[in-house]
C-alpha cells in the first residue's frame, strides 16, 4: 500500500476532527500495517505544515508549490491530504501538542527529526522569506523535539546560505581543524544520500530535498576550502 492510499485510509478514520484530534492521529499511524515510518513522515510534515501556515497567518501559493515540490501527491489523494492539512490547521490544540506527539513516533531518532524540520524549512522559505513567526515556530518546534541550538543553527543556515555561516552549515565552528571539517564534510554527504534517507523512512517523494541539502553542503566546503587555502 502506498503512503498516500495510507494517508486516506486515516484520513477516512478520523472524522469531522474535534477533540483530541492530534491523539487519534497518532493511533491510526500506529495502527497501520506498514507501521510508523514514511507514513508517520508524511502525516508529522503535513500537520506540521499546517500548523506554521496557522502560526503565519496566511497560507501562500508558494507554500502550496513547495509542499508539493517535496511530495509529489496522486491527484485522487489530494483531498485526503487537503482534509488533514485544514483539519490540523484549525485544530484547537497548539502547534506544541503536535510537535511533541508526533515526536514521540521517532523515539531516539535525531536524524528524521532533523529531516522533518528541513522540510519545513523548506517549505516556510517558499515565498522567498522566513518570516519571524515562522522562525519563532521552527525554533519551537525544534526544542519540543529535543534538538539542540547547534542542530537548529545547522539546518537553518542551509535555508539561508546566502548570508549562512560555512562553518555552521557544517556543524562545526570555525576553531576546526582541516581534517576535522573534511571528515564532517563527508560524513555530512554520505548521510544526505537518498538511499540513507529512505533508510529512515523518508518517502522517495520527499528525497528531492536532498538535492538543496547536498547544493548547500558543497557551497559551505568550497567557501571554507577557498579561505583555508585547501
Amino acid at each position: 500500500m502506498s503512503v498516500w492510499s495510507s494517508i486516506g485510509g486515516i484520513v477516512g478514520a478520523i472524522g469531522t476532527g474535534g477533540a483530541q484530534l492530534v491523539d487519534r492521529l497518532v493511533q491510526l499511524v500506529l495502527a497501520r500495517p506498514e507501521g510508523t515510518g514514511s507514513v508517520a513522515f508524511t502525516v508529522a510534515m503535513i500537520a506540521l505544515s499546517a500548523k506554521m501556515a496557522k502560526a503565519d497567518g496566511v497560507v501562500t501559493t508558494d507554500e502550496i508549490l513547495a509542499f508539493r515540490d517535496l511530495f509529489e501527491v496522486p491527484s485522487n489523494e489530494e483531498r485526503n491530504v487537503a482534509r488533514l492539512f485544514n483539519l490540523a490547521k484549525e485544530d484547537v490544540a497548539g502547534f506544541e501538542v503536535y510537535a511533541q506527539k508526533l515526536a514521540d513516533l521517532f523515539p531516539y531518532d535525531r536524524k528524521t527529526l532533523l529531516d522533518i524540520l528541513d522540510g519545513l524549512f523548506h517549505i516556510a522559505k517558499a515565498d522567498g522569506v522566513i518570516h519571524e513567526s515562522e522562525l519563532g515556530y521552527l525554533s519551537k518546534v525544534a526544542e519540543v523535539f529535543g534538538l539542540d541550538d547547534r542542530e537548529f543553527s545547522k539546518v537553518m543556515a542551509r535555508h539561508v546560505r546566502k548570508d549562512g555561516n560555512p562553518y555552521e552549515i557544517l556543524g562545526l565552528g570555525p576553531e576546526a581543524s582541516d581534517k576535522e571539517l573534511k571528515t564532517q564534510y563527508r560524513r555530512e554527504v554520505q548521510e544526505t544520500h537518498p538511499d540513507r534517507l529512505i533508510a529512515r523512512g523518508v518517502p522517495e517523494e520527499f528525497v528531492r530535498i536532498a538535492n538543496d541539502r547536498l547544493a548547500a553542503l558543497n557551497d559551505a566546503w568550497a567557501k571554507i576550502s577557498a579561505e583555508r587555502g585547501l
